[in-house]
């Protein structure tokens, strides 16, 4: 994942040094798919000044242009196009902004930014460093391997940036299925499943397949046959 940050220098009142820094920790591209989840991580920091302390109420925005689509104030009038798809995540008093954008849309094409509104202090847009969502319609198919060691071991797996709905997994075949979810990094999940089962004569020389099922209800599939 590509992180870029933004080192903007002030000559201010009241902050720490003559040269303070704002910076934001933020991908610069993320790509989605049309109907699922995605979760944006977004730190951030700023000068801190020394003639006064800084209120905690402090307020958080996700802006796309000029329209808030996300913000940690419960009642903000969200544009309609982003009313119950965002989720301000991040806690911003651990400088934290992360952002949840849901049921991701074609429309959802374009460069996203926080800002932070400090009272009696300051309002910064990180407007400079900003996320690129892009969209693609065609679900990517899982991957699929196969041990044999007397039983047969089938795992399929897909990674996914949707931790609060991840991806459903399904075989053609039944068995003992054991399925885990594991945080790759800060932007990618893997959903894993695991098919574990004493084959039969009627199993070979025909496919296992395992189907993946998306947020949004994209499916793809991977297959392999088995030989005897």
């Amino acid at each position: 994942m590509i992180i870029q940050c933004i080192f903007l220098f002030l000559v201010t009142h009241g902050v720490q040094s003559p040269r303070g820094q704002w910076t934001a920790n933020i991908p610069t591209k993320i790509t989605v798919l049309q109907g699922s989840c995605v979760v944006i991580p977004c730190t951030f920091t700023f000068p801190m000044p020394t003639s006064k302390k800084i209120l905690n109420r402090w307020i958080g925005f996700w802006k796309k242009g000029n329209k808030v689509v996300s913000t940690n104030i419960p009642k903000w009038k969200i544009p309609k196009e982003y009313k119950k798809r965002t989720q301000f995540l991040g806690d911003l008093t651990s400088r934290n902004c992360t952002m949840l954008l849901d049921g991701v849309r074609m429309t959802d094409v374009g460069s996203f930014y926080f800002r932070i509104e400090m009272p009696q202090y300051k309002r910064y847009s990180y407007i400079q460093n900003p996320v690129t969502i892009n969209v693609t319609r065609n679900p990517q198919p899982p991957s699929l391997s196969v041990k044999r060691d007397g039983k047969v071991i089938a795992t399929c797996s897909v990674t996914h940036s949707c931790p609060s709905i991840p991806p459903q997994l399904s075989w053609s075949r039944s068995g003992i299925v054991i399925s885990h979810i594991k945080k790759l990094n800060q932007l990618k999940w893997k959903t894993v499943s695991t098919l574990i089962f004493q084959p039969l004569p009627a199993d070979f020389n025909k496919p296992l397949n395992c189907t993946v099922k998306y947020r949004g209800g994209k499916q793809a599939k991977s297959s392999t046959i088995l030989k005897i």
